[in-house]
């Protein structure tokens, strides 16, 4: 049977795989795309180091609270279709149980996952990885995760109650731009920095020097107001801000981490053409 570029094209969308091994099972299978997927999936350590290659930029956080103890973890996977698979899902739900019951913080001590993790890669086809972990082993944790299941926050509060928790954990999910606590706890090379960027784009404004100096001291502090928790507009309540209402509550957030999946991993756009031309070159 003659091996269509469209018949080798739905393969690799289907598997992922290169296009000379998905032609070359195309060929071996006689043109039966079920029996080329069932072949290729049968193939073992080498098709998993191969897909380990791949950007996994996708995937899933998980939480665990309890116990005074907190622990978030992303893991990642190819696509979004894979990241609803139940047997992904459950992966990453013992990702999070070894997480928490061993308190592990360094990702490259889970080794005995690897096994489980190498056995999924085959299954469903798409690179796995186990990308970061936080662990808060102190009282006070309070978490929130989005309903995606892409965003999660893990904080640490002294005072208030589960129910404020949440709800700051819930407003720094929602806020991207939020990176520490209080303005002061910007380090003073990041506002040197953002003040000499400010200078620059004042430069051409014509106006006097000190009056120059004020726009950049206003900058900063809008600047600094932007990236603060406390100094944040409370995302239930615009009119009441977030350090108002901690105050209120008698407390106090002493960190916090937020995870978006994929963040920060460049993501690989593949031209399937201009691989073939290469593949064929």
């Amino acid at each position: 049977m003659s091996i269509t570029a469209s018949m080798v094209k739905e393969l690799r969308e289907r598997t992922g795989l290169g296009m000379m091994d998905c032609k070359n099972a195309l060929v071996e299978a006689d043109g039966d795309m079920e029996l080329a997927i069932d072949n290729l999936r049968k193939s073992s350590g080498m098709k998993a180091a191969k897909k380990a290659g791949r950007i996994a930029s996708d995937g899933l956080v998980a939480i665990r609270v309890g116990d005074d103890r907190g622990i978030m973890v992303e893991v990642n996977c190819e696509t979004d279709f894979a990241a609803r698979d139940d047997n992904f899902t459950a992966f990453v739900q013992t990702v999070a149980d070894r997480v928490f019951d061993s308190k592990e913080s360094d990702v490259k001590a889970l080794t005995d996952l690897d096994k489980t993790r190498e056995e999924l890669v085959q299954k469903i086809g798409e690179n796995i990885s186990i990308r970061r972990v936080e662990v808060y082993d102190t009282p006070g944790v309070h978490s929130y995760i989005h309903t995606t299941g892409k965003i999660g926050v893990l904080l640490s509060m002294e005072g208030g109650n589960p129910e404020l928790g949440k709800d700051i954990a819930m407003h720094i999910a929602a806020t991207a731009q939020t990176t520490v606590v209080n303005p002061g706890d910007v380090s003073e090379d990041i506002v040197a920095k953002e003040r000499e960027i400010y200078a620059a784009q004042a430069e051409d404004s014509g106006k006097p020097p000190e009056i120059v100096e004020k726009m950049i001291d206003g900058r900063i502090r809008k600047y600094l107001a932007e990236i603060s928790l406390t100094e944040q507009a409370f995302v239930k309540d615009p009119d009441t801000k977030v350090g108002a209402l901690l105050k209120k509550e008698n407390a106090v957030v002493t960190r916090f981490v937020r995870y978006d999946v994929g963040e920060g991993i460049e993501k690989e756009e593949e031209d399937f053409a201009a691989e073939v031309a290469r593949q064929l070159s």
